[in-house]
């Protein structure tokens, strides 16, 4: 019962977390700081009160539109909210018992880092731009973190991981001039060496090429996008990512055991 009272409240935590990042995401886009200013409605600008601001349930109970004008609340921020709420979920799951500060401090750190990747995954997905102001912040962060963690092995590896993510990014950008991937992608790829070092990173960079092949080719058999569109590919890294964090090293061992 503890346990799932537990898991319960960092649910909630989460959800309340993801009405916070859809906020940030949207203060992004217009350029205005998300540290001040009330919460309002994008189309009349009317200030909302708490009860308009319940993460998933104002939604429901409004049945997607605003109290006030009427207009369609984009599903975007329900979205966001349970996504953030079970990516909670199973980043606690991998921390559980918090037995002592350092297990709270990494949950703290992973709960952050989840945070920068959301942000990027709709950011990239909605504008076709990785912003500077949330993946240089995510770097600084994860290298502060392995400085704090006082293992030189570790850090040694994650920032081999880092230029070797980020190098062969830019390798591709090189070849292509600049027609297949931006350097939005290739800054990414250095966050993400860092923060799941060797040999994480290779599930990673392997999967999210995996999953944009799959989702390429589907856009083009359904005819939304032609071998010249242009697609993002900053959500797939981000997918890859958390694939990576969570079963990276069970999907790596499975390979292994499999050619050896």
């Amino acid at each position: 019962m503890t346990n799932l009272f537990f898991y319960l409240i960092i649910f909630i935590f989460g959800l309340v977390v993801g009405s916070f990042l859809n906020c940030v995401i949207y203060r992004l886009e217009k350029n205005k700081s998300f540290l001040k200013g009330r919460s309002f409605c994008p189309y009349c600008k009317h200030v909302l009160k708490s009860q308009d601001l319940i993460p998933v349930f104002s939604f429901l109970i409004l049945k997607g539109k605003c109290r006030y004008c009427r207009k369609h609340i984009s599903w975007q921020y329900p979205l966001v909210e349970i996504a953030t709420g079970f990516l909670f979920l199973l980043i606690s799951n991998f921390q559980f018992p918090i037995s002592n500060f350092q297990i709270l401090l990494n949950l703290c750190f992973l709960f952050l880092v989840s945070c920068f990747l959301i942000i990027i995954f709709v950011y990239d997905l909605k504008h076709y731009i990785i912003p500077d102001k949330v993946v240089y912040p995510a770097i600084l962060i994860a290298f502060i973190y392995l400085i704090a963690a006082h293992d030189l092995r570790l850090m040694i590896y994650a920032l081999l991981s880092a230029f070797l993510a980020s190098g062969f990014f830019l390798f591709i950008i090189l070849v292509s001039k600049g027609k297949w991937m931006g350097l939005g992608d290739v800054k990414l790829a250095f966050f993400m060496g860092l923060f799941l070092g060797f040999p994480n990173i290779l599930a990673a960079l392997f999967f999210a090429f995996l999953i944009g092949a799959i989702i390429g080719v589907g856009l083009i058999l359904k005819g939304r996008k032609t071998l010249k569109s242009e697609v993002p590919f900053g959500p797939f890294l981000v997918i890859a990512t958390f694939i990576a964090f969570f079963w990276g090293r069970i999907l790596i061992d499975w390979y292994l055991n499999l050619v050896i």
